[in-house]
C-alpha cells in the first residue's frame, strides 16, 4: 500500500533474509496514512495578473520554508499552480523560469521527506474559458497535464496530482476533461494518485447531486481519490462575511461533509478534503472544527487545511504563526490529529 506522503523508498532483495525484512518494514509504514496536511498559497496568487510578477504578484515559499511545518509533523502539503503561468499558450512548451520554482519547491520538498499535492488551481478554465468549449479545447488540457506529468513523474517530493481545482459551471464538460486529464498523466506517470475534484466547486455536500458521471471515469492503474471542498460558513464559500447564527450547530462541518461520505462509502471509492478552514476568532468554529477532523479520523479521509504560506498577510484562514511567534487557534485544533490515526489505507471505500 502507497502512504499519502510518499513513496516506499526500494530496499535490497539481496537475500530472503533482507527482503522479509523488507517486506516488513513496508507494512508497518503502510499502518500510518498522513491524515493532516497544508495548503501553501501564493504560486497562484493574482490570477488576473499574467503572467504577473514574481513576489509581487504571486510568491513561492522561501528555500527553508517547509522545516517548521516538518518540525511540527506536517508531511504532506497541497501546492495550488496557476495553468496560464506554467504553460501560457494551449499547446505551448512550459514556461521555465515557472516551472524552475516548482522544481525548487519540490526539492524542499523532498529534502525534508515531505510530500507534495500539485494542484491545477484554475476551476476548469484557462485565460476564463471554460475547458471543452471551443476557446480551450480538451486536448489542450490533455496536452498540459501531459506535459506536467513528464516534467515531474521522477521526482521524489512529488506525491500526487490533484488535476482541476474547483469546476464549477462545466457539468457538460468535467466528466470528459478528466477522463483526459488522466490518460494524459498516464502517459508518463503510471503510479501516483490522481485527486479528482467535483463539479459545484467540488462541494462536499452537493457533491451527490452534481458527480455521478465522475464514477464512469478510468483509470489504468485504479488509483483515483476524489476530493472535495468544505467551509462552515452560511454559503460555505470560505468568505466568512457573515456572523454566525446564534444557533450555529458545532456538528455542521460533519452534516456537510456525510453527503460527500455517503457517496464514497456507496460507490466504494477513496476520498479526500482539499479544502477545509475557519477563521480563529470563533470558539464554535474551532469546536466544529475538532467534530469534523474527529470524523474524517474515523473514516480516513485525509484533509489539507486552508492554509499556510507566508504570502497570506491578515488573511483571516490562515494557520500561519503570527509575528510574535505565537500559534493560531486553529493550529491547536488541527494538531490534534496530526499524526494520529490508524488507517492502512484511505478510505472510506476500503474500511
Amino acid at each position: 500500500m502507497t502512504r499519502l506522503h510518499g513513496n516506499m523508498k526500494k530496499r535490497s532483495t539481496a537475500t530472503l533474509l533482507g527482503l522479509l525484512l523488507a517486506l516488513g518494514g513496508a507494512a508497518s509504514e503502510a499502518k500510518n496514512i498522513d491524515l493532516i496536511g497544508l495548503n501553501v498559497g501564493g504560486a497562484a496568487f493574482s490570477s488576473g495578473h499574467l503572467p504577473g510578477k514574481y513576489n509581487t504578484n504571486y510568491f513561492f515559499p522561501s528555500q527553508n520554508y517547509l522545516e517548521k511545518w516538518k518540525n511540527q509533523g506536517i508531511e504532506t502539503i497541497r501546492f495550488p499552480i496557476l495553468w496560464e503561468r506554467l504553460q501560457s499558450e494551449l499547446d505551448g512548451e512550459l514556461e521555465e523560469p515557472y516551472a524552475k520554482l516548482i522544481d525548487a519547491f519540490l526539492d524542499q520538498a523532498a529534502n525534508h521527506d515531505m510530500r507534495v499535492i500539485l494542484d491545477i488551481h484554475n476551476y476548469a478554465r484557462y485565460r476564463k474559458q471554460l475547458i471543452g468549449t471551443p476557446a480551450v479545447p480538451i486536448s489542450a488540457y490533455g496536452n498540459f497535464l501531459e506535459r506536467v506529468a513528464e516534467r515531474w513523474s521522477g521526482h521524489d517530493g512529488l506525491y500526487a496530482y490533484d488535476i482541476m481545482n474547483e469546476p464549477h459551471g462545466a457539468d457538460k464538460y468535467w466528466p470528459a476533461a478528466a477522463q483526459a486529464g488522466i490518460d494524459a498523466i498516464r502517459k508518463h506517470d503510471k503510479h501516483r494518485p490522481l485527486l479528482i475534484e467535483g463539479n459545484f466547486w467540488s462541494s462536499a455536500y452537493k457533491w451527490p447531486k452534481f458527480n455521478d458521471p465522475l464514477l464512469q471515469l478510468k483509470d489504468p492503474s485504479d488509483n483515483l481519490i476524489f476530493s472535495a471542498h468544505l467551509y462552515l460558513d452560511k454559503h460555505g464559500n470560505g468568505q466568512y462575511r457573515e456572523p454566525l447564527e446564534d444557533d450555529f450547530d458545532t456538528m455542521l462541518g460533519v452534516k456537510r461533509v456525510t453527503p460527500f461520505i455517503e457517496w464514497l462509502k456507496k460507490n466504494g471509492k477513496k476520498g479526500h478534503i482539499g479544502e477545509f478552514g475557519i477563521p480563529a476568532d470563533e470558539p464554535r468554529l474551532l469546536e466544529a472544527m475538532d467534530n469534523l477532523l474527529a470524523h474524517l479520523q474515523e473514516n480516513c479521509i485525509p484533509l489539507t487545511y486552508w492554509a499556510a504560506g507566508s504570502a497570506w498577510g491578515n488573511y483571516k484562514l490562515s494557520i500561519e504563526p503570527r509575528k510574535d511567534g505565537t500559534k493560531p487557534p486553529q493550529w491547536d485544533v488541527l494538531s490534534k490529529y496530526v499524526g494520529q490515526g490508524n488507517c492502512s489505507d484511505i478510505g472510506p471505500g476500503a474500511n
